[in-house]
């Protein structure tokens, strides 16, 4: 019985992961598109390497002012929670990274002022 209940949790997995994106962003989400920038947001050595796939793959996630509002509160609350985040090359991310923002990332902007 457990194998079967084990097996059907497996395909939910399955469907849910294999499922179009058709919920709003989540902080999981956020957290996965730029997990690739932690390295070169907290260490002033630090190489973008991958950071700004992922930095494009959210600004084209985020299609609508709730997952806008939603990316910019989970990176906020993400860079609070980070030790040793670098404001300047965060707020200047998107810059770096050829994406354009209506909006400048920092630790005090108000999310939900974005459209």
């Amino acid at each position: 019985m457990a194998k079967i209940a084990c097996i059907m949790v497996l395909c939910m997995v399955v469907l849910i992961v294999a499922a179009p994106h058709a919920q709003a962003l989540t902080c999981t989400d956020v957290d996965t598109y730029l997990a690739d920038c932690v390295p070169y947001l907290t260490n002033p050595l630090g190489l973008l390497g991958d950071c700004c796939d992922g930095v494009k793959k959210l600004n084209a996630a985020a299609t609508t002012t709730i997952d806008r509002q939603t990316a910019c509160n989970c990176v906020k609350a993400a860079g609070s929670n980070t030790i040793g985040i670098d404001w300047v090359k965060a707020t200047a991310l998107p810059t770096t990274c050829g994406v354009s923002l209506p909006y400048d990332i920092s630790a005090d902007f108000d999310c939900s002022t974005i459209q």
